[in-house]
């Protein structure tokens, strides 16, 4: 469904400031505070904190002594949010491994409600399909929002006329009628150029892909077929930054890490002239629409309890990491510490199934997490 944009904004504003006083479980609230920021992750590419110092943990003596393996996959944006809690994480529980995958966010799901993942990376809730197939076998699982994503439309840093472009211009290139007819950036605007129009855009086994469709197209999964498509956005990235015609779209993060490679395009969504740029700040202030969205991580319940996975989902939602969300390498935006106490609570709590039971919903609100 669709919401208007005041209601978007006062949703987003309402998610990133929400008053809650909860207390985060796992000795990594403000009891540790030392003012001093966490130790370098040991893997090169470790975010530093541009956004604030995180906190030394007040456990690290019980982190130190954790074994195990934690198996993630999903979602191809959200893997740069949770590679870096589990880099930071090792700097403490050095004898737990675990593996993040990037099969998508629908093709983590189906790993997901198999039982072959501990955690699943979603950028978007889980679908009613993808809720009955976990409930045929069993799997319980918490549902988290971890952060705040903008869509970046990005194009090849060689186009010159190309800066905004109206959610409309995006419809015209995307949809599923365009399939074979739209192939020229002069069928987009007169005012463009007489040249090859190549898009590049994530799988169909994406949350972003379903996203985008929904926002955009108007039907999730509505789009044309006829694009150069990867669950992988390194590919995408190496795609348009190759390639002088394309366009192509991915979370924030990916244009954030390829920034030398890439141009950004700002979105027109009422097609009134007034074009906004994807930002940490547009994206919290509710004012990049309609493609701003959150992103979530799925825990399934019959691990939750497992030392290693509860200390690693606490550190991941503690002042211990969050910090790092709008980092430069990470490049999300934060849910706000009083937001992440909540949802630190309701994991700490066993609360299973999800909080959006129509699946994703475009303008997404998070306060119905703070109830």
């Amino acid at each position: 469904m669709t919401t208007n944009d005041g209601l978007v904004r006062a949703g987003l504003l309402a998610a990133a400031s929400a008053v809650a006083a909860l207390a985060l479980a796992c000795g990594t609230g403000d009891s540790g505070r030392s003012g001093e920021a966490a130790s370098t992750a040991a893997s090169k590419g470790s975010p530093t904190a541009e956004a604030g110092k995180p906190i030394e943990p007040s456990n690290k003596a019980a982190l130190a002594t954790l074994t195990g393996n934690i198996v993630i996959d999903g979602s191809s944006t959200v893997y740069p949010v949770t590679q870096a809690a589990a880099e930071e994480f090792r700097n403490y529980a050095k004898n737990v491994r675990i593996s993040v995958g990037i099969a998508g966010t629908g093709g983590g799901f189906k790993k997901f409600c198999a039982g072959e993942t501990d955690i699943q990376d979603a950028s978007r809730p889980i679908s009613q399909t993808e809720a009955i197939a976990c409930a045929d076998k069993n799997i319980q699982y918490i549902e988290l929002p971890v952060a705040f994503d903008g869509l970046a439309v990005i194009v090849n840093p060689k186009n010159t006329w190309v800066t905004c472009l109206t959610k409309a211009e995006l419809k015209k290139m995307w949809e599923p009628a365009a399939q074979a007819k739209i192939n020229n950036w002069k069928q987009v605007r007169d005012s463009f150029p007489d040249k090859p129009l190549k898009l590049f855009g994530p799988g169909t086994d994406s949350g972003t892909f379903d996203y985008f469709t929904e926002a955009i197209n108007g039907t999730a999964k509505a789009s044309r077929g006829d694009f150069q498509a990867s669950e992988d956005d390194n590919v995408l990235v190496s795609g348009v930054a190759g390639d002088e015609a394309a366009l192509g779209y991915f979370g924030l993060a990916y244009y954030s890490e390829n920034k030398s490679k890439l141009k950004l395009v700002s979105v027109d969504n009422a097609g009134d002239g007034k074009c906004i740029t994807p930002s940490i700040a547009t994206v919290n202030n509710g004012t990049y629409l309609p493609l701003s969205r959150p992103i979530f991580i799925y825990v399934k319940k019959s691990v939750a309890e497992r030392p290693e996975v509860k200390a690693y989902v606490n550190f991941y939602l503690s002042k211990s990491f969050t910090p790092l969300v709008e980092s430069r390498e990470v490049g999300y935006v934060s849910l706000g510490d009083k937001f992440y106490d909540a949802i630190a609570k309701r994991f700490n709590a066993g609360t299973a199934g999800t909080l959006f039971p129509k699946g994703a919903e475009v303008g997404a609100t998070l306060d119905r997490y703070l109830q």
